[in-house]
């Protein structure tokens, strides 16, 4: 089995996402399942980004990833990363963020999924995203973790080719024990909040921060159901006295 989660900017302004723009990427999400996706959800919105996740066999990688960015193309209020796909590396432009990661098959599917977005492409976010992966690879029960994010082409499978110019990354990691999710985002985000101006926002808030910065969203994708990881996080580190 594998999950995967694409993520674009296709939003009419550069900091949020209409509640119009949600609800109908929402009532097209059966399209995954019809074509073979054993569950699939708009599990983040951070700023002007959105992220399609969905978890299928291995077999469906192409069309299940098609059918994710024409979900996005059918609902985009602007087409905006998605102009930045193409059939060759050379022609790719600044595009759909992409993660993959194997997920077990005898058991749930459980998943961490973290979203970012920066108003002006900040460099860094790189760093900042792969500080995430780097915490949960070799976690007690982690069984698969996202590639780091490079600064070169990619390819998408069944999708395409996206440039280094792509600025807005998606991290995901999949779980095989329940009690694990908590501890493996808490080390994840936990991570990510230690970069410079970097803030974990709930899903669905508007990128309100000075130009310069980095937000993202934290979801947990368990056996088809989504959590808000920001809402329990807030509570969890909440200083006692």
């Amino acid at each position: 089995m594998k999950l995967t989660s694409i993520g674009a900017n296709i939003s009419n302004n550069d900091v949020s996402c209409s509640n119009s723009l949600v609800k109908n990427i929402e009532a097209d999400i059966f399209k995954l399942e019809e074509l073979g996706a054993h569950s699939a959800r708009l599990t983040n919105v951070t700023g002007d980004d959105v992220v399609i996740s969905a978890i299928f066999e291995d077999d469906l990688l192409e069309t299940i990833n098609d059918g994710i960015v024409n979900i996005l193309k059918t609902n985009a209020e602007d087409l905006g990363d998605l102009n930045g796909i193409s059939q060759s590396p050379k022609d790719a432009g600044e595009g759909v963020s992409y993660a993959e990661a194997d997920i077990r098959k005898d058991q749930y599917y459980d998943a961490i999924i973290l979203g970012f977005d920066t108003y002006g492409g900040e460099p860094f976010v790189a760093d900042v995203a792969n500080s995430a992966i780097k915490a949960a690879i070799g976690m007690d029960y982690v069984y698969d973790v996202s590639d780091l994010i490079v600064n070169h082409s990619k390819k998408i499978p069944g999708v395409g080719f996206v440039s280094s110019e792509t600025d807005d990354p998606v991290v995901v990691a999949t779980i095989d024990d329940i009690e694990a999710v908590g501890v493996v985002a808490g080390a994840m985000i936990g991570a990510v909040l230690g970069n410079k101006n970097t803030y974990l926002v709930e899903r669905g808030s508007p990128c309100d921060v000075i130009p310069g910065s980095v937000i993202f969203s934290a979801t947990a994708f368990m056996n088809g159901n989504i959590i808000d990881l920001a809402i329990p996080f807030q509570n969890k580190t909440r200083i006692l006295k």
